[in-house]
């Protein structure tokens, strides 16, 4: 399928300049395509087709951008805000040309996993409640977690506003004072994990986003630190939504 845009507007969304630093570098014969020197910044191209090089330098375009943030407590997650950082102020700049919006929401105390992208399609696939797309946390919480909490989230528990949760599960992985935990959740409720531990007396004191669907937060990631999706990573994350 033919993706025919300026030359101008191609290599200024990826991060090569201004409209007008790119016209001034085509006039002085920096810019190529296909090897030869680009006459006109206002020339259409196919950038899936098209090889395109500006002073030497070769464009890498992608229609559509997947990063995967491990997003640190502190961070909201937003574009813009007037008063707290955004998972956008922390993006690398090379990223910050791009159009890019977090799909779903983790509160600002939460760390984890965000998908950055500017696929608006997916993104609502992801989020979509029809698609009962899974998340995995993994938990601190206050109060010995048991048995008895699993089987009342994998029959829904009822949060303060009167909602029952779908059924969840909830795997423990220490049991004490300070229980450790990992949780699956196929909704995006307010507060949701934090609510449902509310609603057996329980409080959660550390959280984490681990998966989106079959996309799982790569570890080797210091908090705040973002990678560009992979191949392999793009699919699983298409075949989380396209299973429903």
């Amino acid at each position: 399928m033919s993706d025919r845009q300026r030359l101008d507007k191609v290599l200024s969304n990826f991060g090569f300049g201004s409209r007008k630093e790119i016209k001034s570098a085509v006039k002085t014969g920096l810019v190529t395509i296909d090897g030869i020197i680009a006459k006109d910044s206002a020339t259409y191209v196919d950038p899936n087709v098209n090889v395109i090089e500006m002073n030497g330098e070769r464009l890498n375009y992608r229609k559509y951008i997947y990063l995967m943030m491990n997003k640190p407590k502190g961070v909201i997650s937003a574009t813009t805000d007037t008063r707290q950082k955004t998972v956008f102020d922390i993006l690398p700049e090379e990223y910050k040309c791009f159009d890019l919006f977090p799909a779903g929401r983790l509160d600002i105390d939460t760390e984890g996993l965000v998908l950055m992208t500017n696929d608006g399609q997916l993104a609502h696939e992801i989020l979509s409640p029809k698609k009962h797309v899974t998340k995995k946390y993994y938990a601190h919480v206050l109060g010995r977690v048991d048995d008895s909490d699993i089987e009342a989230f994998e029959k829904g528990v009822i949060l303060d506003d009167g909602y029952k949760t779908l059924p969840a599960q909830l795997e423990i992985i220490k049991s004490g004072e300070i229980s450790e935990i990992k949780l699956s959740i196929v909704e995006g409720k307010f507060h949701q994990v934090k609510r449902m531990f509310e609603a057996v007396n329980k409080k959660v004191i550390y959280l984490k986003r681990l998966t989106m669907g079959r996309l799982e937060l790569d570890e080797t990631l210091a908090l705040g630190e973002c990678k560009e999706l992979c191949e392999e990573d793009i699919a699983l994350l298409k075949a989380s939504v396209q299973k429903n």
